[in-house]
């Protein structure tokens, strides 16, 4: 979750209004906050560019109708914010994204004019590959220079340990983003540009093991509204099998599989849900180690449709994909849930839809 205070977190259940900011980063430079009448952001850890957004403005003079207008969409960005105002003057608010501007849409004459924007991830994976690419070094160096490639004023952070990969050739047409999560998951590892638009090569936080970071409980100040929860096999996968053969490097095959090894989960690999292996192969693989630690990441995802959950509370733009939150229920039981996707809304809506995976019972 994004740092806030605790004065942030304890308003977000008492009656309050919302502070929202839209600001417009032209491409010679300006920065101007723009006004505005709503708009959501959507964040989805499964989606390849994991954060869209929609802002809705009143001023049909905005409408681009040269490619140099301020709202053209040739380069200008969007940065979005959500918080509260405390009502002495003061406020908080927590990132949403730094978008890149996409489409602008409106009634010329009467408005309203609709903004929607894709984060900065999009720019790598629209820099497709002109000639052949050779990736190589480590995971760090790899994805660092495949995102500058087309960002060279990107910042990465790197949250790993990193290990060394061995050469992977892309061809002509390769999406870079594509490139850039298979070279992380040598680490175990993902790449997403966080909520200040930074590009972070991190692990998935382990449901087991980190703390929940915020309680969504159904009781007198808390944020809970309702919640839904489901089971399904469809997709689902309790192995993974990952290989690596770089014959670049001369590297002899090696590879791992990694299996649900919890004799309480439903999921057991040697339980009555049997063997249901997945597979994935990559020539940046080149130890048994660096097989593993792909295998452990693809195994928590192929695992995740298995109990799912959704949970509607009061907004909290603070969230990120990921996040542990602990569930209280009205009858009291208590369950940890992991934030997959949710959408954040730009102005006093109350709802706030959290799709949640892994759901797993609290002790």
């Amino acid at each position: 979750m994004y740092p806030v205070s605790a004065r942030f977190l304890a308003r977000l259940t008492e009656s309050h209004r919302v502070a929202t900011l839209v600001q417009l980063f032209t491409t010679d430079g300006r920065v101007l906050d723009l006004e505005h009448e709503g708009g959501s952001v959507t964040v989805d850890w499964a989606q390849s560019v994991r954060r869209t957004c929609t802002v809705t403005i009143a001023d049909p003079a905005l409408i681009p109708r040269t490619p140099t207008d301020q709202l053209a969409v040739y380069g200008a960005r969007l940065r979005l914010a959500r918080g509260v105002d405390f009502g002495d003057g003061s406020s908080e608010l927590a990132p949403l994204g730094l978008f890149r501007l996409d489409d602008v849409d409106g009634d010329i004459n009467d408005g309203p004019v609709t903004l929607q924007g894709k984060d900065l991830s999009a720019c790598i994976a629209d820099d497709k590959f002109t000639t052949p690419y050779t990736a190589t070094g480590t995971v760090v160096t790899a994805v660092t220079a495949l995102i500058r490639r087309s960002l060279p004023d990107a910042d990465v952070v790197s949250l790993i340990t990193d290990i060394a990969i061995g050469r992977r050739a892309y061809a002509i047409e390769a999406d870079p983003w594509a490139a850039c999560q298979e070279i992380a998951s040598a680490a175990g590892a993902v790449v997403y540009p966080n909520a200040d638009g930074t590009f972070l090569i991190a692990t998935l936080p382990d449901l087991l093991t980190t703390p929940p970071v915020w309680e969504i409980a159904a009781a007198e100040g808390g944020a809970y509204i309702k919640a839904n929860r489901g089971m399904s096999s469809a997709s689902v996968y309790n192995g993974v099998l990952a290989r690596g053969e770089n014959t670049a490097d001369n590297i002899a095959p090696v590879s791992a599989l990694v299996v649900d090894s919890d004799p309480s989960s439903p999921t057991y690999w040697d339980g009555p849900f049997g063997h249901r292996p997945a597979f994935f192969t990559s020539a940046t693989l080149t130890t048994s180690g660096a097989c593993a630690n792909a295998a452990a990441l693809k195994l928590v995802q192929a695992k995740a449709p298995n109990s799912s959950g959704d949970i509607t509370s009061l907004p909290n733009a603070a969230l990120e994909p990921g996040d542990v939150l602990r569930i209280v229920h009205p009858d009291g039981t208590r369950e940890l849930h992991q934030a997959a996707g949710f959408t954040v809304p730009l102005d006093e809506s109350g709802d706030f839809p959290i799709t949640t995976i892994s759901a797993k019972e609290d002790s």
